[in-house]
């Protein structure tokens, strides 16, 4: 499979394109992976290895009673920021799959919020299956409304 990475600088790099169309090009496509992921129409910013961002645009279909984005909107958004830093990151000998998620909702998401998903170069290259990707929610004002830890079980492809 293609590295994420490259396929969104690609996507973003193309004359014809412009960065802002080939943003919402890859974002579609990304989407269409798991179609779960359309539903909070994310628009990825940065995808490069061990860092990824992304923006759930505020609108009523993500919105709760109050009138906020609502916490598994934010969740899918961070999941989605989360997997494509992984794909970006991961050694080719080796595969992932989410094991957990560890969130603190910190604040009202009262704006479009930017998702971000990191890690460190060197948790890939060790012998432990357990990788923390450290996620986190910002509002347009710099309010972090939602923070934690998806927790990924990394080991070596068969």
């Amino acid at each position: 499979m293609a590295n994420v990475a490259d396929l969104y600088k690609k996507t973003t790099s193309f004359p014809v394109v412009g960065p802002l169309v080939g943003d919402r090009l890859f974002s579609l496509a990304f989407a269409q992976k798991a179609p779960y992921f359309a539903s909070i129409r994310p628009r990825f910013t940065v995808v490069e290895p061990n860092h990824a961002e992304l923006v759930i645009p505020k609108r009523r279909a993500v919105q709760n009673h109050l009138g906020t984005v609502h916490a598994i909107a934010l969740c899918n958004g961070l999941e989605a920021a989360m997997g494509a830093l992984a794909e970006s990151t991961i050694p080719r000998n080796k595969r992932w799959i989410p094991k957990g998620m560890d969130i603190t909702y910190t604040a009202k998401a009262t704006s479009d919020i930017t998702c971000i998903a990191e890690t460190d170069p060197e948790q890939w290259t060790g012998d432990d299956p357990d990788l923390p990707v450290r996620v986190k929610g910002v509002r347009d004002d710099g309010t972090v409304v939602i923070e934690g830890v998806i927790k990924l079980w990394v080991t070596e492809k068969k």
